[in-house]
């Protein structure tokens, strides 16, 4: 490896690498983001509670089998398989011609949101079962139940998974390059196709990698602590002057004023 062209490089292509990590951090946020909303929705609705009978319970019966399907798929195949499909096949099934950034932005999102449903409804499952329960007997239905009492809670338990599907989703969008998408490794490439120093391109795309998912890690880290609250909490309570029976003495030879 020659520091040499490193620095040569980098003097040369920054632009280069600077939108490649860009457009990899937007991705990356937005798809998480995205990702974490159809988790929720799709984490909410499997744990809806399943009635004995009637159409209700046919209605929930498809609606879950259809988003098992998803999840199944999408937790089953490569993102980079899925990038395929879902841009090519777009046009050619259905003929929507998809801008680049916005097929990337989706996949990202469906692909993250078919592991967060299964982190959201283990987060839900965790409860305890006599939260629902109480929620229940003040009259809440389950939307309210889930909106004012389990999602806050189910929120900040699952606050570290999301902040690791974020760090995956920064490294898992190098593989967006097979449909074109500038992002870091797509931009990397280029660079190395140029000068032909293949090693030395990519080991500063590999530190800006590491730049990216190490401070997003300690920010989120961060977050968690905060969210966490202090480790040792201290009570304050107003301080009780007790009345000594000398006290009470000296009080009743004044006449009772309570003036000593």
């Amino acid at each position: 490896m020659s520091i040499e062209w490193i620095v040569k490089i980098v003097s040369k292509n920054w632009p280069m690498f600077l939108r490649g990590a860009g457009t990899t951090l937007v991705i990356s946020m937005i798809g998480t983001v995205l990702g974490s909303i159809i988790g929720l929705l799709v984490g909410v609705i499997r744990t809806i509670p399943m009635p004995e009978r009637g159409v209700k319970r046919g209605f929930l019966k498809v609606i879950n089998a259809i988003l098992s399907v998803y999840i199944e798929v999408f937790r089953g195949t490569p993102m980079i398989v899925q990038a395929m499909v879902i841009y090519y096949g777009s046009k050619l099934a259905f003929n929507i011609d998809m801008d680049k950034f916005t097929a990337a932005i989706i996949i990202v999102s469906i692909n993250t949101g078919a592991y967060m449903s299964e982190i959201v409804r283990g987060g839900i499952v965790s409860i305890d079962k006599g939260q629902f329960e109480a929620a229940h007997a003040i009259g809440m239905n389950h939307i309210q139940t889930m909106l004012n009492v389990v999602l806050p809670q189910v929120i900040r338990n699952i606050l570290p998974a999301t902040g690791n599907e974020f760090v995956i989703n920064i490294k898992d969008t190098s593989v967006l390059n097979v449909i074109s998408v500038s992002e870091l490794f797509f931009q990397t490439k280029s660079v190395a196709g140029m000068n032909f120093h293949y090693f030395e391109s990519f080991f500063v795309a590999c530190v800006l990698y590491f730049v990216m998912t190490f401070t997003i890690t300690r920010i989120l880290r961060y977050i968690e602590r905060k969210l966490e609250g202090p480790e040792n909490y201290i009570m304050y309570a107003n301080q009780m002057q007790v009345e000594t029976p000398e006290d009470m003495l000296r009080r009743t030879n004044n006449g009772g004023t309570g003036h000593y």
